[in-house]
């Protein structure tokens, strides 16, 4: 086994993450929704949305939720209201549809075409569930419904990946622009909705085998996900027993997977893939080598905006709205100090 952190050293874009922005956005009820269309199509507008409101309200509530999980377990106590009670009795729903829809049994090269039944149901019930999440704001389903089946993979591709991930993030990110969840609600936003969420898409992937969205490969952070190591770093900051190097630990991953997304997400792809770790994850391998979970998820954070919310090959597939607004630029200060949108041209390491 070679030393984590010199063999497999993958070189990352340098981002400038912008200050985190406590942005206050409220929603009148007067409030004209649209249906979100796809804006991102080439660099010029790639560079839009970095400079974009749309923007900085996703990235906000990305480093929200990541502070308010901050040494949190998953079974630590937190507060539910009953848009999150709603959001998790959709995500049962969904799950219970697999049980509907098993795979069909004929052998099939990519995918297994069940998935298209189970998604056709979705996209099928998507308004009225949606609706049912935030009866408050019904004029605000057809803005809301797309990011929610953009949330499970692509019913044509038969695949999964970050895009879609970021979609999920994207609905919740608009459900809190809407004001149905209070600050004390964000950690439950992970360690409840997004724990349940992230089952939900790994039955997925298992059951109907979706093919990896987009994969950059062995040099990838991850096939399907990322956000659980963005959140469960942060878990994990000032753990008394566990470093970046515990990982490594069969047992470890054994006795707290259930309580940390990091962990979780590490013994997720031991389940998918065999031989080495350091072969089949060199990326995630070298960071057992940082010495804080601090670092680590500073490095996530960067990693994130660079290798996901920059990406056009991510990115291009993302719906914009009113409440994600493409055209509005960011807040007069948020990109204080960048003139630019966010950089990715230098190198550096996660």
């Amino acid at each position: 086994m070679p030393p984590p952190g010199q063999q497999h050293q993958r070189q990352a874009p340098q981002v400038s993450i912008p200050p985190f922005a406590h942005e206050e956005v409220h929603i009148p009820s007067d409030h004209q929704f649209e249906q979100p269309s796809k804006r991102i199509t080439d660099q010029a507008s790639l560079n839009t949305w970095l400079m974009s409101a749309a923007f900085q309200r996703l990235l906000t509530f990305c480093q929200k939720l990541n502070q308010a999980v901050q040494g949190k377990k998953v079974s630590d106590p937190c507060p539910l209201n009953e848009t999150i009670e709603r959001i998790l009795a959709a995500l049962s729903l969904l799950d219970s549809w697999i049980d509907d829809i098993p795979p069909q049994e004929s052998p099939q090269r990519f995918g297994n075409k069940a998935f298209r039944t189970w998604f056709d149901r979705l996209e099928e019930n998507a308004d009225k569930i949606t609706s049912d999440i935030f009866p408050t704001r019904s004029a605000a389903v057809p803005e809301l419904a797309p990011y929610f089946t953009g949330s499970f993979g692509n019913q044509t591709r038969l695949d999964y990946g970050s895009g879609h991930e970021l979609s999920f993030l994207a609905f919740l990110a608009c459900l809190n622009i809407l004001d149905a969840f209070e600050e004390e609600h964000a950690q439950a936003l992970v360690t409840r909705v997004f724990v349940k969420y992230l089952d939900l898409v790994r039955r997925l992937q298992k059951v109907y085998t979706l093919e990896p969205a987009g994969s950059h490969g062995v040099w990838g952070l991850d096939d399907h996900q990322f956000l659980p190591y963005l959140f469960g770093s942060s878990q994990l900051i000032d753990h008394p027993r566990l470093k970046p190097k515990s990982v490594l630990q069969p047992d470890i991953l054994a006795h707290f997977s259930n309580e940390y997304l990091y962990l979780a997400a590490i013994a997720s792809i031991h389940e998918i893939k065999t031989g080495p770790f350091y072969e089949h994850s060199p990326i995630l391998y070298d960071i057992t080598a940082v010495p804080h979970w601090r670092k680590v998820n500073t490095g996530m954070l960067k990693m994130y905006v660079a290798e996901v919310l920059a990406k056009l090959p991510v990115v291009q597939h993302l719906p914009f709205g009113s409440l994600l607004p493409f055209d509005m630029p960011a807040e007069a200060g948020v990109f204080a100090g960048h003139p630019e949108p966010p950089q990715t041209q230098t190198q550096a390491q996660t």
